[in-house]
């Protein structure tokens, strides 16, 4: 190699080690950008999300005299737990029949989707695919449709309006989504293997899915008692409907604190927190399975 050739050489190569930090700074300044938008725009989100959070927080802790439209933004001039107290007078019962409808029907709807997730994934039969179609149809009934109907077969049966009626409408209405998110879970994540091997050791449909197949489906159980117990809670419609104001869910309990000719904003907004703390309490417990739960019964492999 010639000296021309070497000093060619040498000089290309210190040309690319020149460029080549100048390209990662590009680079990084791109990503450094993106990142800074990216965290501009949640923080804008994030204060959208929390600005009628605050509002809701601030003014359950007024006076009656300071919930005026001009003081909406205000701290409260006298913190006061008066409507605490009186939200919590209120909503007392009523949050405790809403415990003993919303706990039971979450269990029971996803024991139920659990069972029929396994055996339309899993269990197959002649005719699997239909019965699926006619199960998932349920989810698109909307409520109103079948309220005044559901209503007159309640009565025509002789049940009395109250949580067991209410507990029996969730559970069959929580059915359907229920076998839908099992059955996606059970078709995706449970090997089919573990079946066939079941079935040689003599296992039948319902020693495999007590022993086997309920053991691993904690993540899909999961998902659906999150979801049920979310619904039923706050579900109003049904309620009106099919209980009275003696016997209600806690979302009667909160209408009927807000409601009146001249209403109670403070106590009000106290009692929207005080119902909100259980579900929010069931999210912190079981959040953290809830989003890979979730997307085990959606994704293959």
């Amino acid at each position: 190699m010639s000296v021309v050739e070497a000093s060619q050489a040498t000089g290309k190569a210190a040309a690319a080690v020149a460029n080549k930090p100048r390209r990662n700074a590009v680079s990084d300044g791109s990503t450094r950008k993106s990142r800074t938008v990216r965290y501009v725009l949640l923080l804008l989100f994030l204060l959208f999300v929390l600005t009628p959070v605050y509002v809701v927080v601030i003014t359950s802790f007024k006076t009656s005299a300071d919930t005026t439209a001009a003081a909406q933004w205000s701290l409260p001039e006298t913190w006061t737990l008066e409507p605490w107290r009186k939200a919590w007078d209120v909503l007392q019962p009523y949050m405790v029949r809403s415990l003993s409808l919303a706990v039971p029907a979450a269990i029971i709807a996803s024991l139920i989707g659990s069972a029929n997730g396994f055996v339309l994934a899993r269990w197959r039969f002649p005719g699997a695919n239909l019965v699926f179609a006619f199960i998932l149809f349920g989810m698109f009934i909307p409520y109103q449709a079948v309220m005044l109907p559901l209503r007159q077969t309640y009565q025509d049966l002789d049940v009395t309006r109250g949580i067991p009626t209410l507990l029996i409408t969730h559970v069959i209405y929580g059915i359907p989504i229920c076998t839908l998110i099992f059955r996606n879970y059970y078709a995706t994540v449970v090997p089919m293997e573990i079946i066939e091997s079941a079935r040689v050791d003599g296992a039948g449909l319902i020693q495999t899915y007590a022993r086997i197949i309920l053991p691993i489906s904690i993540s899909g159980f999961v998902v659906t008692l999150i979801w049920q117990f979310t619904s039923v809670w706050n579900d109003f419609l049904f309620a009106l409907f099919l209980t009275q104001q003696n016997n209600g869910p806690v979302t009667l309990g909160l209408a009927a604190l807000s409601g009146g000719q001249k209403v109670d904003y403070a106590a009000s907004m106290a009692g929207a927190l005080i119902t909100s703390f259980p579900t929010l309490l069931v999210y912190i417990v079981l959040g953290r399975w809830f989003i890979g739960g979730l997307m085990a019964g959606a994704l293959k492999g």
